[in-house]
């Protein structure tokens, strides 16, 4: 327990070996997010930075954006830790190196030494008759809707880069806007590659909901109050929370892995017959237990409904309209149970004519605009240095749920929390000013950008896992997870 520092007992330096740390009044980058998260405007200038030149490169603040979002979730997570104990609010001290390796935790992700690769041959960019398009097959049923939706065929027989050399040539044919919709109406994933527009969308949407004075409220208060076991010393601050979580990929995992790191008891329910890719969870089931429910049986029901009888918090990731025929949309989750916390994920936001559609980073990247900044030198879209939209928006969320149990504590009341990855990617595009990479810092020196030195190693079901570890860090906080990720769909659907 205790800040943050590097895995190894000698992390490398340069210089002297004396880390220094980015000394500023505020970081308006970390101002900007606290802001947004009803935070005081004058605690967002307690976190430091220990500057990583090199760290998440691009033409885009992507370092400032990353950095920003593990700093105020670690702001979060301080500020309640002090309110449950009475004590002064420990220090916080993010690391660029810890945060550059979190990013990209799915390609530093180890089973058993080998190396795992995030996305599938059929996700990528590809020409069309009139610009690109950006395609994302990572999960075998948006595979086959792709390739059905556009003729072409899949013996199973063939290895991907004839299917990938048919695929092209067709997409050759066609114009960007028609393969999007007609992607998109086959219940696959595809969009065009766009210029930066110029809407934006808000970062967090925040909804304080009264009613949190009720029976159930006030069961649900009970793990945060201060009277609870998690006043002693040394305890987590979202010790005794109990979180619901129906997210998938990588933001709300992040998201849930963050609040499991900080003590909350994390169940993660899946339906039973979408599939997960064991790789994803391997990397971000760490800090949760993992379910499998069938919502539509009145069996799968009433046991979720037991459960969310006394969750505290229930995130959800996924569509509205996915969701809605289970009775388990935002306005009726806080109607029925008054002092609940609903943080709502979404890709396109919450308004808007794309709001109900499939997303992923890799999509809205294209879409907004982000790929076309980052093209190569022969015009080929590019890529942000990580899924920093998902990973950014899964410490936001993070962030924004830490806050919210805060409040409760002072008015009972539950709260609607939203956030979208068009809404971080608008943050990143239009409200971040680019700085050099080296900081502003404390001396002459700053840390070498190592990623091995923020990763650790466990046995797991999956097999021996070499991962990263959380960067989210303050005085006197949890250094790792506890254990290893459960095998995904295989935990008691019950509360610890």
């Amino acid at each position: 327990m205790g800040i943050l520092a590097p895995a190894t007992d000698n992390p490398v330096f340069t210089g002297t070996g004396r880390t220094s740390l980015v000394e500023q009044d505020v970081d308006a980058a970390t101002a900007y997010a606290w802001s947004a998260l009803g935070g005081a405007p004058e605690s967002a200038g307690r976190v430091t930075y220990v500057p990583a030149p090199g760290v998440l490169p691009s033409r885009l603040p992507v370092r400032q954006l990353a950095r920003a979002s593990v700093g105020v979730c670690s702001l979060a997570a301080a500020e309640l830790v002090a309110r449950r104990s009475g004590r002064a609010a420990p220090a916080v001290r993010v690391h660029e190196a810890a945060v550059g390796a979190a990013f990209v935790s799915e390609r530093h992700l180890r089973i058993d030494g080998r190396t795992l690769s995030p996305f599938a041959p059929l996700s990528s960019f590809w020409p069309t008759a009139d610009g690109w398009v950006r395609t994302h097959a990572n999960y075998p049923h948006h595979r086959a809707r792709l390739l059905s939706s556009l003729g072409i065929r899949d013996d199973g027989g063939d290895d991907d880069s004839a299917v990938c050399e048919r695929l092209a040539d067709e997409l050759r044919t066609r114009t960007a806007g028609w393969v999007q919709e007609t992607v998109y109406a086959a219940g696959g994933l595809a969009v065009a590659v766009a210029e930066p527009g110029t809407d934006r969308w808000p970062l967090i949407d925040s909804r304080r909901v009264a009613g949190g004075a009720g029976r159930a409220a006030a069961r649900r208060r009970g793990p945060a109050s201060a009277s609870a076991s998690a006043s002693a010393e040394g305890a987590l601050p979202a010790h005794g929370v109990r979180v619901l979580d129906l997210t998938r990929v990588i933001a709300g995992p992040v998201a849930t892995r963050t609040l499991g790191l900080l003590g909350a008891d994390v169940l993660r329910v899946d339906p039973p017959r979408l599939p997960e890719d064991p790789k994803a969870h391997a990397d971000t089931g760490f800090g949760k237990r993992s379910t499998r429910l069938d919502l539509g049986a009145r069996a799968g029901l009433a046991v979720f409904e037991e459960l969310l009888g006394s969750a505290d918090v229930v995130v959800l990731g996924y569509r509205a309209d996915a969701l809605d025929r289970y009775g388990l949309a935002p306005d009726t989750l806080l109607e029925r149970h008054p002092g609940l916390i609903v943080a709502r994920l979404d890709a396109w936001g919450w308004t808007g004519p794309w709001r109900d559609r499939r997303g992923f980073d890799s999509l809205v990247q294209a879409a907004k605009g982000i790929s076309l900044i980052e093209r190569g030198p022969d015009g080929r879209p590019g890529a942000l240095p990580a899924q920093a939209l998902d990973h950014s928006t899964g410490y936001l969320l993070a962030a924004a749920i830490l806050r919210a149990l805060t409040e409760r504590r002072d008015d009972g009341a539950g709260r609607q929390l939203r956030l979208s990855l068009a809404g971080t990617a608008s943050w990143l595009m239009r409200d971040i000013r680019p700085e050099p990479a080296s900081g502003r810092a404390e001396g002459d020196l700053t840390e070498t950008y190592d990623a091995g030195a923020w990763m650790a190693g466990t046995p797991s079901p999956y097999g021996d896992l070499r991962y990263v570890r959380s960067p989210v860090n303050y005085e006197g906080g949890p250094d790792d997870w506890a254990g290893p990720p459960s095998m995904w769909g295989t935990d008691p659907a019950r509360w610890l």
